[in-house]
């Protein structure tokens, strides 16, 4: 059934509002929620519950005086208005009453985000209503006189004022509005004639997509990324870069086109990390220097990085991407390195250069389009509205955590009103409420993905879209994820969209959503209850309720791990903000890796912002970082994804006081498959060789984190990476002596062993960048490429040096 309006109009800058008459009693609980509030003060009616309202209007239809009607926009139940025949109104016996009057009376739904000019476009949709649907010649209104904001908008449509009369409750200003007066008036203005093309996309130039792409900032953002390919390229060792004869730290890397070469100064630190100096890089083809070109350099490596021809294209696609982005970030107007010491967490969130500093293509956002960037990226940082979906519940697995059910997540989440607004429309359509349940949606997902290939679910109606929600979101950094920008407090949604980002497809599939909730509160608890983690203060931001769609479709033709089986679910986490004391802040700890567009890092201006020490600066980090993940590993066989973009840090004056964890659900294991586990909680345990766990410490934070970190404190002369690599080994050994009862288990999986697999993940990406691991067997799908020398090994316990020796 599709939902029938009695009126519908287009209004200019905002799109399409209909009306259709007040139903009794389906749309009485919205009503009744809209008059209590303090903003409905004028109509006198905030006393009344739902019965009373339901026999007004009722008795109003009946009495043939006058029809409640509800105004809806993109759908979505948003104002009311009344129409009645003066001569039947008190206010009749104060003027001529003429044929052809209409009275008015309209009230705009409470927004808890306000959206600037909206009200003059219900005016306008109201009063066109009046003339065009109810024929009146005249429309007669008699506010309070002491309502100065219906008064501005009573004239911003046409109406003149005729003085003041004495009603029952109030003394009213009479006022009325011609046909003529209201085709002449600033309200009129707004509405579109039935074929009125899309002015916003006429007003946005297209060549404002490409502004950022100019020749300067081009070949700035070329220059890092072909530092950044030839440095990660030789640390995996698909590069070997070749010392120049007679030039102190000059090196050379040859290609496979023949007579091209790339020439760079650099050092080479700790886990063979190449710190190259990107003024110094070279291109020479036949011996003369040309321009820098990161895509060129991906064509001219593509032997030696085993890139299939069949993928070069994609890859290559993914790289035009970050190269795209970066100009983007490197363009824009943001606060410098020391102007982000004190900024707020969001604006950090946003300010960020980098995505993940291991992967060359970490930003390729295959799926997005040039007018997409600007609305969804984390670096551009728009306020965005989730569209909201009913999925039948017959199709949809919903699960929250001990403390929280569906309802009462809904009604934090949306709010009483906007429930009612969603189930009025549900109703309209003749389905009933109760039979589903409601999911945000990418708006990308919906207008790119669902309402194309689930047409048939939106055809047989087990999923209705229902329009925007009324709350402004926040783009993280993992795209999918959104942080509430009106209600801080409230939590994160975690949406799926088909987009292709860094080796995988970045949708969430139902079924995880049906054990989510359960392995965030068996960890939380886990993390909660323990003496050792308590002291170090890191916790877990939970994912407290999770819901997916399950496609019939797609459920019966294709297997449990293709993307098409998640692409409608989501997830809400907890908001950071309920963890922060007084004088304590928030910050990405992808912001320690952050290099502003003038080359001028985060991580030292927030140690001088401290006053302390590098070395004491070091240690509070890493006692509330390291130290943490260390113990889940040792004390509990327990992993995280740990990277920059998987933590929050807690700051006081530049110092990190402790770290939340978060994307638990997705990103965590036991790596001990012997472990009892509840069956909500099964899949948490994962089958690793047990020569590969520690790669858990040793890869993920060493080599995939902390490399970076001491890379920039070298090249800032901020601190020695002998002496970055030594607070980090009396990290260790720190934690060790004060848990003596684990030594086995130091020994087993040894932090301080001579050297460690090296485990490379651009070589992950090349092999297949559309989904870079095997879900069924990750540990099986690493690429490996000899080892590492492991630079805390100096500084190992004496008895395992000589076990070493």
């Amino acid at each position: 059934m599709i939902m029938q309006y009695d009126f519908s109009i287009q209004i200019s800058g905002f799109g399409q509002f209909q009306m259709r008459s007040v139903k009794v009693p389906d749309d009485i609980a919205l009503l009744q929620c809209w008059l209590s509030d303090a903003r409905a003060a004028y109509w006198g009616m905030q006393d009344m519950d739902e019965a009373q309202l339901a026999d007004f209007y009722r008795q109003l239809v009946a009495s043939g005086k006058g029809q409640g009607w509800l105004g809806f926009y993109e759908g979505r139940p948003v104002f009311l208005m009344e129409s009645y025949d003066p001569a039947q109104d008190p206010v009749g016996g104060h003027y001529p009453v003429q044929p052809g009057d209409r009275g008015m009376h309209v009230l705009v739904a409470p927004a808890r985000v306000p959206l600037p000019g909206f009200t003059r476009a219900v005016f306008s949709t109201v009063m066109a209503f009046l003339f065009q649907h109810e024929q009146a010649e005249r429309v007669v209104v008699e506010p309070d006189e002491r309502n100065e904001r219906i008064h501005v908008l009573n004239r911003f449509a046409g109406f003149a004022y005729a003085g003041t009369v004495q009603l029952e409750s109030k003394v009213a200003a009479l006022a009325f509005c011609s046909r003529a007066a209201f085709q002449a008036s600033a309200a009129a203005t707004m509405i579109e004639s039935s074929d009125a093309v899309d002015l916003d996309s006429l007003r946005h130039a297209p060549q404002r997509v490409a502004a950022h792409l100019d020749p300067h900032t081009w070949a700035a953002v070329n220059r890092l990324q072909v530092r950044k390919s030839l440095s990660e390229l030789a640390h995996e060792r698909l590069l070997q870069p070749e010392p120049v004869d007679g030039e102190a730290g000059l090196y050379r890397v040859g290609t496979d086109k023949s007579g091209v070469e790339y020439r760079f100064k650099a050092r080479k630190l700790a886990l063979d990390h190449w710190l190259i100096e990107g003024d110094s890089i070279e291109k020479r083809e036949q011996g003369v220097a040309t321009p820098l070109d990161a895509l060129a350099l991906i064509i001219e490596l593509q032997p030696t990085l085993g890139i299939r021809d069949a993928m070069m294209p994609t890859y290559l696609e993914e790289i035009a991407s970050t190269l795209y982005g970066s100009a983007y970030k490197m363009h824009r107007q943001v606060p410098d390195a020391q102007g982000l010491v004190d900024a707020d967490f969001q604006q950090v969130e946003a300010t960020m250069s980098e995505g993940h500093p291991c992967f060359l293509a970490n930003n390729g956002r295959i799926g997005f389009d040039a007018q997409d960037y600007p609305a969804y990226t984390p670096e551009a940082a728009a306020p965005v509205q989730l569209i909201w979906v009913a999925a039948h519940r017959d199709y949809t697995e919903f699960a929250a955590n001990e403390s929280l059910d569906y309802d009462t997540l809904m009604d934090d989440e949306l709010g009483e009103a906007q429930r009612q607004a969603f189930r009025i429309m549900l109703r309209d359509r003749g389905l009933e409420p109760e039979d589903y349940r409601l999911i945000p949606v990418h708006p990308w997902q919906w207008y790119n993905k669902l309402a194309s290939v689930f047409s048939v679910d939106l055809a047989e109606q087990r999923l209705v879209c229902l329009g925007k929600g009324e709350d402004r979101y926040q783009a993280q950094q993992s795209i999918r994820t959104f942080y509430n920008r009106d209600q801080p407090h409230k939590r994160y949604v975690k949406t799926a969209i088909s987009v292709l980002n860094m080796g995988f497809m970045r949708g969430l599939s139902p079924y995880y959503m049906g054990t989510t909730p359960a392995i965030n509160d068996f960890l939380y608890h886990l993390v909660d209850q323990d003496p050792e983690l308590a002291g170090t203060g890191f916790s877990l931001l939970r994912e407290v309720a999770g819901v997916g769609y399950r496609q019939r479709h797609f459920e019966e033709a294709v297997d449990q791990y293709s993307a098409y089986r998640k692409m409608l679910s989501a997830l809400w986490r907890e908001s950071p903000l309920d963890r922060v004391k007084e004088g304590e802040s928030l910050m990405t700890m992808a912001a320690l890796l952050h290099v502003d567009a003038h080359g001028s890092a985060l991580l030292p201006a927030l140690i001088q912002r401290s006053g302390l020490q590098a070395g004491e600066w070091l240690d509070r980090y890493l006692h509330g970082y390291l130290r943490p993940l260390m113990h889940c590993f040792y004390q509990h066989d327990l992993v995280f994804m740990p990277h920059g973009e998987n933590l929050i840090l807690v700051m006081k004056d530049g110092v990190p006081q402790r770290a939340l964890m978060k994307d638990i659900a997705e990103e965590c294991a036991i790596l001990n498959t012997e472990v009892v586990l509840a069956d909500k909680v099964k899949r948490l345990a994962v089958d690793v060789p047990e020569e590969l766990k520690v790669l858990s410490l040793l890869t993920d934070i060493f080599d995939c984190f902390f490399r970076f970190m001491a890379a920039i404190l070298v090249e800032h002369d901020v601190m020695t990476e002998e002496t970055f690599w030594e607070r980090v080994a009396a990290c260790v050994l720190a934690y060790q002596a004060d848990h003596p009862q684990l030594a086995a288990k130091f020994a087993r999986h040894d932090l301080f062993a001579p050297s460690f697999t090296l485990s490379c993940l651009n070589r992950l990406q090349l092999a297949n960048n559309q989904q870079m691991v095997d879900l069924a067997d990750p540990a099986g799908a690493l690429q490996f490429a000899g080892v590492l020398e492991n630079p805390i090994a100096r500084w190992a316990p004496s008895s395992r040096l000589a076990a070493n020796g």
